[in-house]
Formats: structure tokens, C-alpha cells, sequence
């Protein structure tokens, strides 16, 4: 396979430069332009600007050396380049001779970086190399390149419009391996279409996960064949009355697939043994509180428990998570675990350490909620922090890697201030300043050596439709993908802030219903 790539890469490079050697030169007058000033999200590792520029315009094509996967790579940049530009540039054209700027999309296997999402951006003036080890890394170079686009053309160079791109080099590579946002689509449904919208905009931000919160008391959001009621009687509720919702195995597929192909990770929770009055109401002989079963639309937690000591239980469990495991390729089960208040402490411990049997035996890591930690479970599964800090430090001492999201700093469903419409208080007030002014490195006293990375939850309480959603996300989770991406001495409030306000465009293009604090000042 690597002599196949060098081969592709060989001819593909041969190509080119046989390409540029009868290209007909074009006489342009470009100003320079500052590849430092660019103000990406999140900031890179390095960045080193020679003052020049590259014309993006109807002669330039798009290359691509290596897989099916880097050409579809490619594609996917040609149609954001369209979205933004109106230019419609060809993916590996067979002749060159209309094209004389050209963006080539290659893979090295002798990549010095040995992070698998690094990647190197090369910006000559008339040619931009992004080379890379794997197609996630090129993938995360495409959305430093997207960004380098300028919203306007210049129309003043000559007689048809150029986008001019500012020259130099960057190499850049993520700080943590998980890079997450979290949606619960159980309190408040959310269709498939809100859910890959939400996607894509994440993957813009080089997240590579996707938390969805698919089970809780108010309501079962995901087909489970084997168990058809938990649909056909727990997916008809949510928060306040209505008509609820779930997806069928083939719309979960199709958010997996989308999510694939933006290179991030679906990882589903299947909360329990609390939160799960929606599944023991489609099935009562799940129910462990002793209390009659009803639908419920409300917002308290804790009620709720799976009866511990039946192998019955433990029989539904295994073919729930047998079928989420079937249907997600990605390495993760989430088992939730959190909040499980009227489940006796002996029987909680048992729970999650038999539950995490079931998880390992379908080919999958578990991760739980910080509560998970203090029981017996090996050092492979996966703590996520939102409350309790001891629980983490727990965590951390027996080896575990920990997933951080502190309420008072990551979750988005909180008020921005005493103004935000929508969130609750409970956790404080998270202006955008919070959210961002925090060092995950040293959080908690938890080793960064035992930090997987970071998420940022979205509880939908207070919310029932996307453009609600997005103003909760928005800006905040952009401050967590440079938490999550950007080294603590890449990290500067004050410069962040400036970089925020240039993200407007952007976010305008994608109709993003983000709350404009005053802390910003947009442009």
C-alpha cells in the first residue's frame, strides 16, 4: 500500500509539474498578504508567513495523490470553495492546460508528525501542497484552508474575479485526541437534517465526535428491533408534552455515514441504570423504584433505576448494546451512569461493572459519567467528567483516561448571562469569556497524560428547535474546538476574541442563530 501511494504521489507530482512547465503565465498584481493575520480557529501550531499570494480563481484545479478516500476529499473541498465562492474547480482534471494556480491533496506515509490529524499547508504563489500521514489529517488541513478564503473577491486584478490567499507554512496538530460536542436529542427531538447541520459545522471547527444522548426518562430515541416498544411507546414524549420522536436504524446510519464523511466519530449514550423511565415504561419489568410507571414530561432527574439484581436486565442490555454496536463503527459505547439516585450504592457498583462486560464483549470501549469511577471497572474504560472532581481524580489514579466537561465552564445549555432567552443557572452563568478562559491541561489537578480530551454537553431543557440550539452552541463550542485543538501557548483571550469576531461571515453563511454578546465585537 505505501509503494502505491508514493507511485500516485510520484505520477500526480510528474503531472503537475509538467503542468506548470506548459502553462501559459499569468501577469498578475497581487498584494501581499499576511499569512499570520489570517485568524484561524482554533489557532495553529505554527504558522510562517512569506507576504505573498496565491490567486484562487477559475484557472485554478484541485489535485489529489493517494485513495478513493483523498479524492473524495478533494471533492468535498470543490464544493465548499463553491458554496463560498461560486467557483466550480475541477477534481483532477484530465488536461491542464486552462489551469495555471493548482491545490494538490497528498498523503506521505514518512510524515515526520506522528499525530494521525497532523498535517502540513504549504502556500506558494502558484500552488498550495497540503500533505499529510492519514485522509483525517488532510481532512482537518481542508478546514484551515477553507477558512483562509476570503468572504470577498478581489474584482480589481483583472477582469474576472480572484480570491487572494495569503503564502507561507503551517503545520498544525491537535492537543487531545477527543474533540467533542455533545447533543441530547432526548428532553427536546431533533430531526436527522438539525443533527448533520450540526455536524457540519462542528467538522468546520476540526471536532472529530459527536456525543448523541439517545435515552433518558422523558423519551427512547433509537429503533431497537429486537425490543420494538421502546419506540413504539417511550419515543412519543419529551419535555413539556409533544410528540416526541426517535430515529429509525436507517436514519442513524445516515447521521453515522454523514458524520464519516467529515471525519467524526458518532458516539451514542444509552443512559442507565437512572434515566431510564422511558425504557422501563415500554418494558416494565425493567423497572427497579418500586413505583408506578407514567410518562413523564418533566425536567427532574434521579427518580428512575433499572432493577439491578435481575439477569433479565442484564439480557435487554446485551441486545441493546449488541445492536448499537452493530450499527457504530466508531470505538465508543456511552452507558451514562450518572444521576442514578434511588439505585442502592452496592447495586449501582455491580451494574456498571457487569455493564461493562456487555460493552467489552460487543468490541467496544465504555465511557461513563465521573460517577462510574469508584466502581470496579478496568483502566481502559473511559471517565467523563462534568461534577464531581474527586470522581476524575479517581479516575486518574487508577489509570483512566477522562473525558473533561465541567458544568461551570463546558456545558452550553447554561445562560450566557442574565440576558440569554434560553439555558438554566444551576451550574452559573457561562459567558463566552468562561468558557474559553480555562486550562484543561492542568483541570481538576487530573495529569494531562490522563486527559482523552475535551466535550461540550448541550442539555435541551429550555430548547425545541435548531435555531434555539444554535444559540446556545454558538460561540461558545468554537472556544472548546480551541481548547480541545490549540496548545495553551497558542491561547490568548485577547487575541481569540479578535479571531471570534471574524468568524461572523462564516457563520452567517451557514445561518447560525449564534447570541451576539457584547463581549465581541463582531464584524
Amino acid at each position: 500500500m505505501r509503494s502505491y501511494i508514493r507511485l500516485i504521489a510520484f505520477l500526480t507530482l510528474f503531472t503537475l509539474l509538467s503542468f506548470i512547465s506548459c502553462a501559459k503565465k499569468r501577469n498578475l498584481n497581487l498584494p501581499p498578504t499576511p499569512l499570520t493575520a489570517a485568524g484561524l480557529i482554533p489557532h495553529p501550531v505554527e504558522i510562517k508567513s512569506t507576504n505573498a499570494s496565491f490567486p484562487l480563481d477559475k484557472f485554478t484545479a484541485i489535485y489529489t495523490a493517494g485513495t478513493k478516500e483523498m479524492e473524495d476529499i478533494g471533492n468535498f473541498l470543490a464544493e465548499k470553495i463553491t458554496f463560498k465562492t461560486g467557483l466550480r474547480l475541477k477534481v483532477n482534471p484530465e488536461s491542464a492546460k486552462n489551469f495555471e494556480s493548482r491545490i494538490l491533496i497528498q498523503l506521505d506515509n514518512d510524515f515526520t508528525i506522528e499525530n494521525e490529524e497532523a498535517y502540513k499547508l504549504k502556500i506558494l504563489q502558484d500552488s498550495i501542497i497540503l500533505t499529510s500521514k492519514t485522509p483525517s489529517g488532510a481532512f482537518r488541513g481542508i478546514q484551515t484552508l477553507r477558512q483562509l478564503i476570503p468572504q470577498q473577491s478581489n474584482d480589481t486584478i483583472a477582469d474576472y474575479s480572484i480570491w487572494v490567499l495569503p503564502t507561507g507554512e503551517i503545520t498544525d496538530y491537535p492537543q487531545f485526541e477527543y474533540r467533542s460536542a455533545m447533543l441530547d436529542v432526548v428532553r427536546h427531538f431533533f430531526s436527522v437534517e438539525d443533527v448533520k447541520k450540526y455536524i457540519d459545522v462542528l467538522s468546520y471547527y476540526k471536532f472529530n465526535t459527536l456525543h448523541l444522548h439517545l435515552t433518558d426518562d422523558q423519551g427512547w430515541r433509537i429503533e431497537i428491533k429486537s425490543w420494538p416498544k421502546l419506540t413504539e411507546i417511550g419515543g412519543k414524549t419529551q419535555v413539556g408534552g409533544g410528540t416526541g420522536g426517535f430515529y429509525t436504524q436507517e436514519q442513524y446510519r445516515d447521521i453515522v455515514n454523514h458524520a464519516l464523511e467529515r471525519h467524526i466519530t458518532i458516539v451514542p449514550e444509552i443512559d442507565m441504570p437512572g434515566h431510564t423511565n422511558a425504557a422501563s415504561l415500554s418494558y416494565p419489568f425493567l423497572n427497579g423504584n418500586g413505583k408506578e410507571l407514567k410518562p413523564y414530561t418533566g425536567t427532574k432527574v434521579g427518580f428512575s433505576t433499572f432493577d439491578c439484581g435481575k439477569d433479565t436486565v442484564y439480557a435487554f442490555i446485551d441486545d441493546v448494546i449488541g445492536e448499537m454496536a452493530s450499527l457504530t463503527p466508531g470505538p465508543y459505547i456511552h452507558i451514562g451512569g450518572d444521576e442514578s439516585l434511588v439505585t442502592k450504592k452496592k447495586d449501582y457498583n455491580y451494574f456498571i461493572s457487569r455493564v461493562e462486560k456487555i460493552v467489552q464483549k460487543h468490541g467496544k470501549i465504555m465511557i461513563g459519567w465521573d460517577e462510574i469511577a469508584n466502581a470496579t471497572i478496568g483502566e481502559n474504560t473511559i471517565v467523563h467528567f462534568w461534577r464531581n472532581k474527586n470522581n476524575a481524580q479517581t479516575a486518574a489514579e487508577k489509570g483512566m483516561k477522562v473525558i473533561l466537561s465541567p458544568a461551570q465552564k463546558a456545558y452550553l445549555d447554561m445562560k450566557y448571562d442574565e440576558n440569554s432567552k434560553y439555558g438554566l443557572t444551576w451550574a452559573g452563568y457561562v459567558p463566552v469569556n468562561t468558557a474559553y478562559r480555562w486550562s484543561p491541561e492542568n483541570y481538576a489537578e487530573i495529569p494531562i497524560d490522563n486527559i482523552l480530551g475535551i466535550e461540550a454537553p448541550l442539555w435541551p431543557e429550555t430548547i425545541t428547535n435548531i435555531g434555539e440550539l444554535e444559540y446556545l452552541a454558538f460561540p461558545r463550542v468554537i472556544g472548546i474546538a480551541e481548547l480541545a485543538w490549540t496548545k495553551q501557548e497558542n491561547r490568548n483571550w485577547k487575541d481569540y476574541r479578535v479571531r471570534l469576531a471574524n468568524q461572523t461571515a462564516y457563520l452567517k453563511s451557514m445561518n447560525i442563530n449564534y447570541y451576539p454578546t457584547k463581549l465581541i465585537d463582531w464584524k
